[in-house]
């Protein structure tokens, strides 16, 4: 397999990209109002993290979909852009956030050589992306001012759902697209098409 993108590949990124920055500026509000509920039992702190594994989504969506190096990465910066662009309260420094957390997720696809996209690895890219977010979060919203089991659910919680929301969920739809034909030219088209042929010889 050639690491060379083909322009199909770019557009098919960039429109992942524009439409989970959509669902990314979405999320926030949902994150909100899970801590708006959370606050009175005195949890306000972990009303983001039960859905934080959704920010990493695109990354391992487009990543899945495509397979070749530097896609987790660049869906995840696009996203963040997008986001900032259509309104983020966050400002620019959202983009910061998108980098290291595309690169969380491409950490674990480049450990692999970028030739293991099983779900396994999906999940572990989720939880690395959920790891480097939060290291990076650490560094710039001074957490450390909260009890230490809250720092220490939180990252749990986060690890979770960036396995689960990011990972699974996102290997769930890049099968659900590929199963109605409008990826057979990229990497995860073939993969069905080849499994397809094998059962039926």
């Amino acid at each position: 397999m050639t690491n060379h993108w083909k322009l199909k590949e770019i557009i098919l990124m960039s429109i992942l990209g524009v439409a989970f920055g959509v669902i990314y500026l979405l999320f926030f509000f949902v994150g909100q109002a899970l801590t708006t509920f959370l606050t009175p039992f005195g949890l306000g702190p972990l009303g983001y993290e039960f859905i934080f594994g959704i920010w990493f989504i695109v990354s391992i969506l487009a990543a899945y979909i495509i397979r070749k190096p530097g896609v987790a990465l660049m869906a995840e910066v696009i996203a963040a852009i997008v986001e900032v662009l259509i309104g983020s309260s966050a400002g620019p420094s959202l983009i910061i956030s998108g980098m290291i957390q595309g690169a969380g997720a491409e950490f674990v696809f480049a450990l692999t050589k970028w030739r293991n996209y099983r779900l396994p690895v999906l999940m572990l890219s989720g939880v690395s992306a959920a790891i480097f977010s939060f290291v990076w979060g650490i560094y710039i919203s001074g957490i450390f001012a909260l009890e230490p089991w809250i720092i220490i659910t939180s990252l749990a919680i986060r690890i979770v759902s960036g396995a689960l929301l990011a990972g699974l969920l996102g290997k769930w739809l890049g099968d659900q697209l590929a199963k109605t034909g409008v990826l057979r030219g990229y990497a995860i088209g073939k993969e069905l098409q080849q499994r397809r042929g094998e059962r039926a010889a």
